[in-house]
């Protein structure tokens, strides 16, 4: 397969599979991590916050047993190889979740509502790509490393399996099962969700999706003789790759991210479609749109100082067992509480 479609073709179309699952996930299987919240805080449902639970879980465990196999190598993912930033992950999941509320999706969520013909996603993610490249490489990046420096080639761990392994010798596949274990038993705890095998499966579905990233690009930087990063799927800086790629491509070459976020609005299509739910949709109310662009613009930024977005510190910085998941998680779960609490019933209490 190298030797005829080359290494970025074909991580390319590693990004480009797994895209597509987790676009069939996020409109079949309703997965969505806004959802999810609001459905926790003002629903009384907690299914989808379980599923969320499900697919870290599963990645997880897939990852580490990746590990232990040399099918991949986590000290050399982005996650564990740059020098933990508490602050900007702090800042940038606040941020993220605020954006998040404010917009009415995450990059991830609105790829899935354009693969359904919502033209108001569109405008969200050329907004969210753009901003996200500002403050990565553009006229705010020296502002972003002189307030959040960055420092790869980490000394020291950066995710809970090194530093059990250097500290005290445990196997990261034991960690990775242990951990692993306990949040899918957390996750299935309940009586209502064991009850709902479409959550069931598609959770399962997403985590090994997030799997198959990891281990397709390791063996395509392992096997090929060019350079190629150790990635898996993540929603914000990739949307700006795909931009750029789409008005440089002459002279660019194609890169798992981008057929990550391709794959996505194919998936999320062919699952609207199959479930009779595709139509377009734009948006009447121009308040509306005005808070959906400022909440993309917010959330860019938020992805980039937390390096990674509700999908990718949400899940995939987990299954490596990052230090920066579950503080980013967190970070985000509380930007999103503090906007929908302002959409939904306002910050003034009522008399």
């Amino acid at each position: 397969m190298l030797e005829q479609l080359g290494e970025a073709n074909t991580a390319t179309l590693i990004g480009l599979g797994g895209g597509v699952v987790l676009g069939l996930a996020a409109r079949i299987g309703r997965f969505c991590t806004l959802g999810a919240i609001e459905d926790y805080l003002y629903g009384a449902d907690d299914r989808r916050l379980r599923m969320w639970a499900l697919a870290i879980g599963v990645a997880i465990i897939g990852c580490h047993l990746a590990m232990s196999t040399d099918l991949l190598d986590g000290a050399s993912t982005a996650y564990l190889d740059r020098v933990w930033n508490p602050a900007g992950s702090i800042v940038g999941g606040l941020m993220f979740g605020y954006g998040m509320a404010l917009s009415g999706n995450c990059g991830y969520g609105a790829l899935a509502r354009l693969g359904g013909g919502d033209l108001r996603s569109f405008l969200i993610v050329i907004v969210m790509g753009l901003s996200a490249y500002f403050v990565m490489s553009g006229p705010l990046a020296h502002v972003r490393v002189w307030l959040f420096p960055v420092e790869t080639g980490a000394q020291s761990p950066q995710g809970l399996s090194q530093y059990l392994d250097a500290s005290h010798g445990v196997d990261p596949a034991v960690t990775g099962l242990v951990v692993g274990g306990v949040i899918i038993v957390v996750a299935l705890c309940n009586s209502t969700f064991r009850k709902s095998p479409v959550h069931i499966f598609w959770g399962s579905i997403v985590g090994l999706a997030i799997v198959s990233g990891w281990v397709g690009t390791y063996w395509v930087a392992m096997t090929g003789f060019e350079a190629e990063p150790i990635e898996t799927h993540s929603f914000a800086a990739p949307i700006g790759d795909t931009i750029y790629y789409g008005m440089t491509a002459s002279g660019n070459m194609l890169s798992f991210s981008v057929g990550s976020v391709v794959g996505v609005v194919i998936g999320a299509c062919l699952g609207s479609f199959s479930k009779g739910h595709f139509r377009w949709e734009a948006c009447e109310d121009p308040r509306e749109l005005r808070r959906q662009i400022v909440g993309a613009a917010i959330m860019g930024p938020g992805a980039i100082l937390a390096v990674g977005c509700s999908v990718g510190q949400g899940i995939s910085a987990f299954s490596v067992l990052a230090y920066s998941a579950p503080v980013t998680f967190l970070a985000i779960f509380a930007g999103a509480a503090l906007g929908l609490r302002q959409l939904i019933t306002g910050f003034v209490p009522a008399e």
